[in-house]
């Protein structure tokens, strides 16, 4: 016969069991009364203690026995079979033990996907409904004769799982680890659709020895985070004992397994409260009968076997429950069973679970129409379950006032060795999320830029690499580190401004030739005549210029004649003043640089940044002429224009004509502290400080929330002010331009 519709199978099984049971008496005279139907169960589990299975059926045997009353009740028999091994001729051997029984059913194996395959075929060839309890056969052979049904989900209904959680979470790109070849055909649509979104997936199968290692260091290496393992629970358990191992099960790596036998895994070894290991269950536990289920398999577990505790059912034990049971409820312990015209499962529901210590609990619930609905409560921000307890590595940079040394450090340890803004600001972010912290420096003492080899530097570096959790420092967000790390809310604007050092020239002041000491003369007894031939000259060109000449006339006519000659030279000036007012009315400093054009348009006056910093970044990357311009100048450069750090880039803003490029915070900073510094022109651009943190990071939304909530409470405010208003130096005025209070007096 061709393949089953479900709805013929329904109504064959109704026809054997419900019908025949329910008849009336009126009729059993007149109608041969069915005293069993026996149906046959092909374990391929033969120990005990294995799964539950023998359990399960006995169990199941029992209840709907249990449930059939009256005269004309038919008792259902289950045959077991054993399947030594997955083989051709087992199988069909095994096929051969069953056909003379009459069985109207026949149930399993679980595990045997090749045994599965040569049952569904001799069954469609007889005519005998196949209830399969394990995964579908990769590929399933459309040509040949079926009739049989799948209690368990089919692989086009794993893989939209898949991707509906894929989805959910925002994972851009993962990795696929697989146990076995046929994984490739199992999650053929997961595959696909990955394709279609261009979207990475990465696909690594595991070596005949069974060792994850060496794939597992390959997914470390290429910085995926979100992994999928297609095993089953033993070879999982496996693999995520290696990753624990390595290093894999922190916050910053999920895993899902697509094992429905998840509940069963024992992770207590494995997982921490950062862990992030997700699975499916196929359990009904609000089913009438699930306690019951649960409690006679513990009962009979620990009754006659020695392993304890008791781990719970596997799902092939369920399934074969229900397998028992579909002939007369569609309510099972694993949900709802029905079957579509190609006999898979359909209008069920995967349970979504998460592994934590002690257990599991349910985060989400897919159906089979491809709708994934979360828990909110899953989803939503909760600090006390999130980073509450939790020990977080900060990697920081030296660098004033944001993270310094205090004067006396050594006498200090750990976190209280360090001070500044971003210290007192991390301080103030594990008070409300209440988390702790070990503040490790940066090893190569730079903030992070992109290598020719495709790798980072400095607190970028750190983050990929999942050295560190968080970079809380002058972090600068880009769009450049924005591809390999995430960011926070930023906690301070700011942008590129130009620091030099005050200009210095001489003042028209009597200060600069006035004699401190007048009172010191020498030979005080010798007496000379003054007016001599330059003398005379210099006098009445010193009175012209209404300057003193150092000339003392003491005879009353020399005086007089003086006074005359004053008096013109005063009329004389005093005119040329007055006509010249209207040109003197603005007053600008003598700065020799003003702006970036006036940097780029000459090379008297170096400049530079810090190099491998977003400043550098922002002028390699700019497109405006001028920062081209400034660009190419300060690459070309040497001995190199670049500085490793901001007190170097200080040092030769003072020492030598060198302007440095900085963000204005720290320009405001060092302003402040050294009043030989000043700031030419405006800001370059505007951009923020934003705290760091690997991608994909869990903690990248409380982080970012307890930032707006130190902003709203103006904490931040507070602490900038502590920092940066310590200096010495008064603010500056807008030196750019100054108007002059003129004023004219008239003389009668």
């Amino acid at each position: 016969m061709p393949e089953l519709p479900a709805l013929l199978l329904s109504i064959y099984f109704r026809f054997l069991l419900v019908t025949v049971v329910t008849m009336p008496p009126s009729s059993l005279s007149q109608t041969p009364v069915l005293s069993s139907v026996r149906m046959a169960a092909i374990l391929d589990d033969s120990s005990v203690c294995g799964r539950g299975e023998r359990l399960a059926l006995a169990l199941a045997r029992e209840n709907i026995n249990s449930v059939m009353e009256g005269p004309a009740r038919a008792r259902v028999e289950v045959d077991i079979f054993e399947l030594q091994k997955d083989s051709q001729y087992e199988t069909t051997d095994t096929m051969c033990q069953i056909l003379p029984k009459g069985v109207v059913s026949v149930i399993g194996p679980a595990s045997s996907p090749a045994s599965g395959s040569i049952v569904s075929h001799i069954c469609g060839e007889k005519e005998i409904p196949h209830v399969k309890i394990g995964p579908e056969e990769t590929p399933r052979l459309p040509y040949l004769r079926f009739a049989s049904v799948t209690l368990y989900p089919s692989n086009e209904d794993l893989s939209l799982a898949i991707g509906a959680i894929l989805r959910s979470f925002s994972y851009p790109s993962a990795s696929l680890v697989c146990a076995k070849a046929e994984c490739l055909l199992r999650l053929e649509e997961l595959i696909r659709r990955f394709l279609i979104s261009r979207e990475t997936l990465s696909i690594r199968m595991l070596d005949d020895n069974l060792d994850p290692t060496p794939l597992l260091k390959e997914i470390r290496d290429d910085k995926i985070a979100t992994i999928i393992i297609d095993a089953n629970a033993s070879i999982s358990y496996l693999i995520l004992k290696k990753a624990s191992e390595l290093g894999m099960t922190s916050a910053f790596y999920k895993y899902i397994l697509t094992t429905m036998d998840f509940p069963l895994l024992w992770l207590d070894d494995i997982v921490d409260e950062q862990s992030n290991i997700v699975g499916f269950s196929m359990f009904n536990t609000t089913h009438p009968f699930y306690l019951e289920f649960i409690r006679s398999l513990n009962l009979s577990w620990r009754e006659g076997c020695d392993i304890n505790p008791y781990p719970g059912p596997a799902l092939s034990s369920a399934l074969l429950f229900d397998a028992v049971h579909v002939v007369v409820e569609y309510d099972g312990l694993t949900g709802r069973v029905e079957f579509n015209s190609k006999g898979q499962r359909t209008n069920y529901t995967l349970h979504i679970l998460e592994k934590h210590r002690g257990g599991h609990k349910e985060i989400g619930i897919w159906y089979s129409n491809n709708t994934l609905l979360m828990n909110s409560t899953s989803l939503d921000i909760n600090v006390s379950e999130t980073l509450a307890n939790k020990s977080l590595i900060i990697t920081t940079i030296l660098e004033n006032p944001y993270v310094m040394r205090k004067m006396n450090y050594q006498e200090f340890e750990g976190n209280e060795q360090y001070e500044g803004f971003c210290v007192d600001m991390l301080r103030e972010l594990s008070d409300i999320l209440k988390f702790t912290y070990r503040i490790k420096l940066v090893d190569d003492g730079l903030y992070g830029a992109p290598e020719p080899n495709g790798s980072w530097t400095g607190m970028v570096g750190e983050l990929i690499n999942r050295k560190a959790d968080l970079a809380v420092a002058a972090f600068t967000i880009t769009s450049e580190r924005e591809k390999v790390i995430d960011f926070s809310k930023p906690f301070m604007t700011l942008g590129i401004s130009i620091l030099y050092r005050v200009h210095i020239e001489a003042r028209l002041s009597p200060y600069e030739w006035y004699n401190p000491h007048p009172c010191l003369r020498e030979r005080r007894d010798l007496l000379e005549n003054q007016y001599t031939l330059g003398n005379s000259l210099w006098f009445p060109v010193g009175g012209f210029m209404q300057q003193g000449s150092e000339i003392m006339p003491r005879a009353l006519s020399t005086r007089c004649v003086s006074g005359v000659w004053w008096a013109f030279t005063l009329i004389i000036i005093s005119s040329y003043t007055a006509n010249l007012a209207a040109f003197l009315t603005v007053q600008r400093m003598e700065v020799p640089i003003e702006s970036p054009d006036d940097l780029a348009d000459q090379t008297n006056i170096q400049y530079g940044t810090i190099h491998g910093g977003s400043t550098m970044t922002f002028f390699m990357n700019s497109r405006y002429q001028t920062y081209q311009r400034m660009w190419n100048y300060m690459y070309s450069k040497q001995p190199s224009v670049f500085v490793k750090s901001t007190e170097e880039g200080i040092a030769r803003v003072l020492n030598s004509k060198y302007a440095f490029l900085l963000e204005s915070t720290m320009n405001e900073y060092h302003r402040s502290l050294n009043c030989n510094l000043t700031q030419i022109g405006g800001l370059l651009d505007t951009k923020g400080y934003g705290i760091g943190m690997p991608l994909g990071s869990p903690f990248r939304d409380e982080i970012s929330l307890a930032v707006l909530q130190l902003q709203e409470n103006n904490r931040l405010e507070i602490l900038k002010r502590r920092w940066w208003e310590g200096g010495q130096c008064p603010k500056e005025e807008d030196h750019r331009a100054k108007g002059m209070n003129l004023s004219y007096t008239s003389t009668q």
